[in-house]
């Protein structure tokens, strides 16, 4: 049998405390804001981290990006539940609204950037790699219309520290209304 998880208050939301099933109201959840949006992961950390699976909640204001500008070893998918943005997939630009999904497969180059009148969400699902060697399972590559955006990278990198360096660090935050659909 499969132990309920301790729910715990953290930073402004709550976050599971150790491994288990569990229940968790999406407002209620620890939210973290930063340079690349506000998000709840739903997850802890050590045993309460997921281990096959991550998910997402993003909320970008119109010309915010999600991350840099990257493709990695795994599998990703998006679905906007509110709002506008912009995909920008391997080299290209797409414009995508409320319901419009996004898969993409292992390596293929992406970044959501908010666009709009106001706040885009989005629903972010991919697969976790069960032990990626060092370096291998993301790449940053320099792309002018990312760097145009201000999701890309000067120079192409694996290393995840040298894409965000000067990042400042998110701050955590309990949810705010409007991130989500029927506030």
């Amino acid at each position: 049998m499969i132990p309920e998880a301790s729910v715990e208050r953290a930073g402004g939301g709550a976050v599971p405390s150790d491994a288990g099933w569990f229940v968790l109201n999406t407002r209620e959840a620890l939210w973290l804001d930063g340079t690349f949006g506000a998000y709840t992961r739903f997850e802890g950390t050590g045993a309460a981290r997921f281990t096959q699976v991550g998910i997402n909640i993003n909320v970008l204001p119109p010309g915010q990006p999600s991350c840099m500008y990257h493709a990695e070893d795994t599998q990703e998918d998006f679905l906007v539940l509110q709002g506008e943005c912009l995909l920008l997939i391997e080299g290209q630009e797409r414009r995508l609204k409320a319901w419009d999904f996004v898969h993409c497969p292992p390596w293929t180059e992406h970044v959501l950037i908010g666009a709009g009148e106001g706040p885009c969400t989005i629903l972010a699902i991919g697969s976790r790699p069960s032990d990626p060697p060092p370096g291998d399972d993301v790449v940053y590559p320099a792309s002018e219309l990312a760097q145009r955006h201000e999701a890309g990278v000067e120079q192409e990198t694996r290393d995840g520290a040298q894409a965000y360096h000067g990042v400042p660090d998110d701050i955590a935050s309990g949810y705010r209304p409007g991130w989500l659909p029927a506030d």
